[in-house]
């Protein structure tokens, strides 16, 4: 056995002394359900990692991540649908399938070459629309841009950005003219959407910009009020254009 099974079987063993009678009470009572924000909260922290370019810190968080699916794994295996094995078997089954040009006859020597032939992989193995596999839960962002892409991939999409560009410009004008807050909603939701096509087409990830833009004003407003705290104020004893100034002060200092 190698190395890496050895440590996969150590891992599932630990799992199953968890669950197994005198394990934690506390893994005993969970379910699905009551797991799902951890899987999402230990995504995040892996992502966190990764934008921290910690090594360490990455190595930690994918370890928790597999641990969740070790744990909806088990779950599974003791409500008798499968185990971490079919698991592990359906996810290799489906990489050599839609890989046939590593694994198989087919040639094609560029990234756009396959994913122009991935929707056709995907429609092989039972997949009933364009749409399907995208999950609704997703960030909103994140499942616009996926929605997006899987459309550009069969014709639907702007021939130039010239197009998406003024389609942004179009929306923003509407946003201007709603008059009710469902109206507004609904507009806003639109621009969004529209600018995530300009992001798609400009090959950035929306979800990625949004969150250094928020990382940005974070730092901004932080150096704002740390320099009130120093001048012993509040920021509701300055003038906009005042704490307007320290925001550009704080640009200045490549914040």
């Amino acid at each position: 056995m190698s190395e890496n099974a050895e440590a996969i079987e150590r891992l599932i063993e630990v799992m199953d002394r968890l669950l197994g009678p005198g394990g934690c009470p506390w893994d005993r009572e969970q379910s699905h359900e009551s797991l799902k924000r951890y899987l999402i909260e230990e995504s995040y922290e892996v992502i966190e990692a990764i934008d921290e370019k910690d090594m360490k810190k990455l190595q930690e968080e994918l370890g928790d991540l597999l641990l969740q699916v070790v744990f909806h794994s088990a779950l599974a295996e003791r409500e008798g649908y499968f185990d971490f094995a079919d698991v592990v078997d359906t996810v290799k089954e489906k990489m050599i399938n839609r890989h046939p040009h590593v694994f198989g006859t087919m040639e094609l020597n560029s990234s756009d070459d396959v994913l122009n032939k991935w929707e056709g992989f995907k429609k092989k193995e039972g997949k009933k629309n364009l749409l399907e596999g995208i999950p609704r839960i997703l960030p909103a962002l994140m499942r616009a841009m996926k929605m997006q892409e899987k459309a550009a991939r069969v014709g639907f999409d702007w021939p130039e950005i010239e197009g998406a560009l003024e389609k942004v410009r179009e929306e923003a004008e509407e946003l201007c003219m709603a008059s009710n807050p469902d109206e507004v909603k609904e507009e806003m939701g639109d621009l969004f959407f529209a600018l995530v096509n300009i992001s798609r087409m400009k090959n950035v990830e929306p979800e990625e910009a949004l969150q250094a833009c928020n990382d940005k004003f974070a730092r901004r407003l932080l150096y704002i009020e740390e320099k009130l705290k120093k001048e012993k104020q509040q920021f509701e004893d300055l003038e906009l254009a005042e704490l307007d100034r320290i925001w550009e002060e704080a640009k200045t200092k490549g914040l």
